[in-house]
């Protein structure tokens, strides 16, 4: 069984590799160019791969890691809604996927935020990431939401979720590469990748969010 694991666990780094590497060339490139398209494509499958594979590994005998799984379940979602997020270009309404995608966050960050309040007050060690975590996937899901029922608000806000998610994904590579490649499990290392990032998010969420119509007459 422990040889088969650690097969699994190679893999799943393979993956994840491949997801990190691909995601920091897609940042770095020419947005909407061919190049960005396809390194946005591995990203996804690297991601995808990853993350499916380290579910099951996360419930395995002397592996068993409900934060890992959580976690898992979280990359998935950002990948997913964040390809999603650029069917909205040429869709008004979300349809049940999107709704399942979403949905399925809501839960697991809920989850996530119940499982870091009982683990604060029992004294279990970073709880808190519980909750970090849970009430970013609560923030974002919300927004998820939000966005479904005013699609037609604003004309980047599918353009603002892909980004977000792509690069929230992208984070969670970081973090992995962090915690997992360079030994360090700190809560400074759980928490910067994600602080940095949002910071990231922001600056592009301004950069391509529509200026309003009086900023184009003093212009």
């Amino acid at each position: 069984m422990e040889a088969t694991i650690k097969i699994l666990i190679y893999i799943h780094a393979c993956f994840g590799g491949l997801g990190l590497i691909t995601g920091i060339g897609s940042v770095i490139v020419k947005k909407g160019s061919r190049l960005h398209k396809q390194m946005g494509h591995l990203f996804s499958f690297g991601m995808i791969g990853s993350s499916v594979i380290s579910i099951p590994i996360s419930w395995m005998p002397k592996h068993e890691n409900i934060f890992l799984f959580l976690i898992g379940l979280f990359t998935i979602y950002l990948v997913l809604a964040g390809n999603r997020a650029l069917t909205f270009k040429k869709k008004d309404k979300a349809d049940l996927i999107d709704q399942v995608v979403s949905g399925g966050m809501l839960l697991f960050s809920t989850i996530m935020i119940i499982l870091g309040i009982y683990g604060l007050l029992t004294g279990v060690p970073l709880s808190v990431l519980y909750l970090f975590f849970g009430g970013f996937g609560l923030l974002l899901t919300i927004k998820d939401f939000n966005f479904y029922n005013n699609t037609k608000r604003n004309k980047n806000a599918w353009l603002i979720s892909h980004i977000g998610k792509m690069i929230g994904a992208l984070i969670a590579s970081v973090t992995a590469f962090i915690i997992a490649g360079l030994g360090l499990g700190s809560l400074i290392a759980w928490t910067l990748p994600t602080v940095l990032g949002t910071y990231y998010i922001i600056y592009w969420k301004r950069k391509i969010k529509p200026k309003p119509v009086n900023d184009y007459i003093k212009n």
